[in-house]
C-alpha cells in the first residue's frame, strides 16, 4: 500500500523501498465560506501536551522514481525540527516512521541506540512510533489471509522491541505505536461484516504483543484504510476489537475532516456541499463525541477540503500548510474538540502531520516556525500543566 515503492531508496547499499509516486487530486465541495482561525484568548503558560513534529514527511511521497523528489534524511528532518523557534518556544520532541530510509525495522541494539542519541543531541525527545505494517515493508493486511496476518503481528512487534530500546534508553517516555489495517476500502466492502471481524482478531493479537512491551496501539482514523475509512466505521472497529485499555483511536484534523464529508463511506456523511458554519460544529460535536473517547494520539493538520494520492496509496485526506489560505479548518477549535480530557486518556504529546509536502517547502525554515506557532496555539487554548 502506502510504501510499495520504498524499496528503490539505498541504505546500507542496498536497494530498499521508496515512498510512493503519482500523486493526484481531487477537490471536494468546500463550504460555503471559509472558518477563521481565531486567536487564543487563555495564557501561553501550559506545559503540556508537548509538542512533536513528524519525520515522515521527509519521506512520503518521495522516492528515486521519474518525476519524484529525493527523500530528506532523518538528520535534516531532526534540524529543521530543532531550528524551528517561536518566542523562545520550541518543538519538544518528534514522531517517527519505523521503515528505509530513516530506520531498518531489523536495526541492532546498538544501532538503535546511535538514533536515540542523535535525537537526544538535538534536544528532543522521541513519542509515538509508525509501525510498518503494510505490504511492501514489514507487514501486510490484517483482514488477509493467515500469512499475512502474521506479517502484520510481525511489524507490531518489531516496531514494539525498537520501542523498548528507545525507552530503555531515556529519549522516550511516552507515546503510542500507530497502526492501520493496511488494506483498502474497495477490498473490505466484498463482505464488510467479516473483514471487519477479521481486522479486529488481527488488532487483538496484536494488542497481545504490545501489552507484553508494555505498549498501547492507535489505529489511525483514515479513508483510505479498511473498516477504517468511516467515522462509523471506524467506531465499529473499535468496539469490535473490544480492548480500549491496549487499541485505540488517532485523530488527524486532515483526515478526520473527510469523515464528515462521507468521501469513501457517503452513507456515513454528517456535511453536505455547502454547509453552513453552524452545520459544521454540529457535525464536528457528533464525531468527536462517538471517537474522542477512545482517542490516544493527536495529529494537529490542515486540509484544504481536497483529497490526494500517491502512487498505490488510495486518496485520502490531504494535508495543507498550517497557514494555508484555503485550509477549511480552525485549528485551534477543532483541536479542543478532540482534546477534551485529553490527559484523562494518557495523551501526553500532539504531533503535527504534514504528508506530501514540496521539499522546497519543507526545506524553508519559515514552515516550521508557522507550524510550531499554530501548535503553541493549540496548546494555550486546549492544554494543561
Amino acid at each position: 500500500m502506502i510504501f510499495d515503492a520504498l524499496r528503490k531508496v539505498f541504505s546500507k547499499g542496498q536497494p530498499q523501498p521508496a515512498a510512493p509516486v503519482g500523486v493526484d487530486s481531487v477537490p471536494i465541495a468546500p463550504p460555503a465560506s471559509p472558518i477563521q482561525q481565531p486567536q487564543p484568548t487563555v495564557s501561553m503558560q501550559h506545559t503540556a501536551p508537548k509538542l512533536h513534529n513528524a519525520m515522515w514527511p521527509g519521506l512520503v511521497g518521495k522516492g528515486t522514481g521519474e518525476g519524484q523528489e529525493p527523500p530528506i534524511s532523518l538528520e535534516r528532518m531532526l534540524d529543521l525540527t530543532a531550528a524551528a523557534e517561536v518566542n523562545g518556544a520550541r518543538f519538544e520532541g518528534i514522531d517517527y516512521f519505523l521503515f528505509f530510509p530513516h530506520t531498518d525495522p531489523d536495526a541492532s541494539d546498538d544501532e538503535l541506540r546511535r538514533i536515540a542519541d542523535l535525537v537526544a543531541s538535538k534536544g528532543l525527545k522521541i513519542g509515538s512510533l509508525v509501525a510498518p505494517v503494510w505490504p511492501g515493508t514489514v507487514g501486510d493486511s490484517a483482514m488477509g489471509n493467515a500469512e499475512q496476518r502474521t506479517k502484520f503481528i510481525s511489524a507490531v512487534q518489531k516496531a514494539c522491541r525498537i520501542a523498548k530500546v528507545f525507552n530503555e534508553h531515556g529519549v522516550r517516555q511516552y507515546g503510542v505505536i500507530r497502526i492501520d489495517s493496511a488494506d483498502s476500502p474497495s477490498h473490505w466492502s466484498l463482505n464488510p461484516t467479516a473483514n471487519t471481524k477479521k481486522i479486529a482478531l488481527t488488532f487483538r493479537e496484536a494488542a497481545k504483543v504490545a501489552e507484553d512491551y508494555g505498549e498501547r496501539l492507535a489505529a489511525e482514523g483514515e479513508i483510505c484504510w479498511a473498516g477504517m475509512h468511516g467515522w462509523r466505521s471506524m467506531l465499529n472497529t473499535l468496539e469490535e476489537v473490544g480492548r480500549p485499555q491496549t487499541v485505540g483511536f488517532q485523530a488527524d484534523l486532515a483526515h478526520t475532516y473527510l469523515y464528515l464529508l462521507g468521501y469513501n463511506a457517503p452513507e456515513q456523511a454528517l456535511l453536505a456541499p455547502g454547509y453552513s458554519e453552524a452545520e459544521f460544529w454540529a457535525a464536528y460535536t457528533t464525531m468527536t463525541d462517538a471517537l474522542r473517547p477512545w482517542t490516544i494520539d493527536f495529529h494537529v493538520a490542515q486540509n484544504d477540503g481536497q483529497v490526494k494520492g500517491a502512487g498505490s496509496h488510495d486518496k485520502t485526506g490531504k494535508h495543507c500548510p498550517a497557514d494555508d489560505p484555503n485550509g477549511k479548518l480552525d485549528i485551534v477549535k477543532c483541536s479542543s474538540y478532540w482534546l477534551k480530557d485529553a490527559a484523562a486518556r494518557g495523551i501526553q504529546h500532539i504531533c503535527w502531520d504534514g504528508c506530501m509536502f514540496p521539499n522546497a517547502t519543507l526545506e524553508t525554515q519559515e514552515t516550521w516556525n508557522t507550524i510550531l506557532d499554530t501548535m503553541l496555539k493549540v496548546r494555550a487554548t486546549a492544554g494543561w500543566s
